[in-house]
């Protein structure tokens, strides 16, 4: 299959998010008992995410009351523990480095570092992304590449439980809108 192909079997009518963020593909690791374990923690961690990330909005709007102080003092510690654990995944190699991720529900695009030529199409494995910035941890999905282009390879997402779509989707969606958000504010 050729890239222009790809793109529109990935990204063709559905809802599509593109940002700079830890991931890479990882081949091979597909068909492990681990893989299977690591499907249902995506599923986990994708709706822990959205639980958060909606608990914290909640004060962003001016008919909801102002956070406590108290409350807010939690949160930020909270934030320099994740922070401080991210930092140390970091220095560990556990999480992947920073790339071109353009993802949707049916699969991703992803600029590939390293050896690009270790990727070749019909490679079976999983893209592992870190979800959030703040969340030092990453999410697996079952994969595998329809395409290569130079240093970039598109990969389509084996078939996602029902909850797993669905949680992908709406965490697309909130990184959608925060980045339209994000560029209104800037103009």
């Amino acid at each position: 299959m050729n890239w222009q192909a790809a793109e529109a079997e990935l990204f063709g009518d559905v809802l599509v998010h593109q940002d700079r963020r830890p991931a890479a593909f990882l081949p091979g690791f597909a068909d492990t008992p681990a893989a299977h374990v690591g499907v249902a923690r995506a599923e986990m961690l994708l709706t822990s995410l959205a639980l958060s990330e909606n608990a914290r909005s909640e004060g962003d709007g001016d008919d909801h009351a102002e956070p406590s102080s108290a409350l807010q003092r939690v949160e930020a510690k909270i934030d320099l523990v994740l922070g401080l654990l991210g930092t140390m995944l970091r220095e560990r190699g556990d999480l992947p480095p920073p790339t071109v991720l353009r993802w949707s529900t049916r699969g991703a695009r992803i600029d590939v570092l390293g050896d690009a030529l270790a990727i070749r199409p019909g490679a079976r494995g999983v893209l592992r992304v870190q979800p959030a910035d703040w969340l030092p941890d990453c999410i697996e999905l079952p994969s595998h590449v329809i395409a290569v282009e130079g240093a970039r390879a598109w990969l389509a997402f084996e078939p996602l439980s029902p909850n797993l779509a669905d949680a992908l989707e709406r965490h697309l969606f909130r990184l959608h809108r925060k980045q339209v958000a994000e560029s209104r504010r800037l103009r």
